[in-house]
């Protein structure tokens, strides 16, 4: 499995679109660091949740 965003890409979580738009702070394995405008920083296993790259 390849993730396809790095720090600071722009994110959503399609399962959670309450949460705003995320910044990625870090990735280490599979486990990323994502800073939510509405709902704080948040670690998510990329593994089982499926984030979105927003384009730039």
């Amino acid at each position: 499995m390849i993730l396809d965003y790095e720090p600071g890409d722009r994110v959503i979580n399609p399962n959670k679109k309450d949460w705003g738009i995320g910044q990625v702070q870090s990735i280490i394995d599979f486990k990323v660091t994502i800073n939510f405008e509405n709902a704080g920083k948040k670690v998510i296993n990329a593994k089982e949740i499926k984030i979105e790259k927003l384009k730039k």
